[in-house]
């Protein structure tokens, strides 16, 4: 059972502008996010266990229809993006993939130094859309920030892995040839180069109280 809470918003995210160093489509999108949870698996991230994803029809919009697809082999498979094909809704039979979403588990480190398990500690996603390629990562969880959702500050937590979260955007960056683009802020954080940003803490040391949204 996980004992860390989800804000239901992202608590930071970044986004990969990948239209002038890949190509657009499926098998460019699966091949990007290979290779992207390639480092995400070695940091002890992201391990892919499932892919999801929408149809949409040209120029008519979303199905509404979301497929999933347990991952028997690896994103690299060569099959992989007939397979995802060959789940299209037979309803539309022009539908095309929207986002793909790359479902797993991560481990974070405790204040004591313990590892545990977590299902979606990161959530990375490809566009595979024909006006040019992109890639997602968001995290929900308050273990990358010097703040734990109450307000409270847990350094250790957050000195175990803040900097595992800073390596993964730094060494993706450099895979995929680009500095990514910081996601919106929202009302449970916002994003910086290296990870979160800290928000100013009140008189009594303590910082947001964000639990009341959760």
């Amino acid at each position: 059972m996980s004992i860390l809470m989800r804000a239901p918003q992202e608590c930071g995210s970044w986004f990969w502008d990948l239209d002038e160093v890949a190509a657009p489509g499926l098998n460019s999108a699966l091949v990007t996010a290979a290779r992207m949870s390639e480092v995400l698996v070695r940091l002890e991230l992201l391990t892919p266990a499932e892919l999801k994803y929408g149809w949409y029809v040209l120029d008519a919009g979303t199905t509404g229809i979301t497929s999933s697809l347990e991952l028997a082999t690896s994103l690299g498979d060569p099959s992989l993006p007939e397979r995802l094909l060959g789940s299209r809704p037979v309803a539309f039979p022009d539908a095309e993939i929207d986002d793909v979403r790359v479902v797993g588990a991560g481990k974070w480190i405790d204040e004591a130094g313990k590892l545990h398990q977590e299902q979606r500690l990161i959530d990375l996603s490809v566009s595979p859309a024909p006006t040019g390629l992109s890639a997602e990562l968001s995290v929900h969880h308050d273990i990358w920030g010097w703040y734990d959702f109450s307000g409270r500050p847990h350094p250790e937590v957050y000195r175990h892995n803040a900097p595992r979260l800073a390596a993964a955007l730094k060494e993706l960056s450099g895979l995929l040839g680009v500095p990514p683009e910081l996601g919106e802020p929202t009302y449970f954080g916002s994003a910086t180069a290296e990870g979160l940003a800290v928000p100013d803490a009140y008189e009594d040391g303590l910082g947001p109280d964000l639990t009341g949204r959760l």
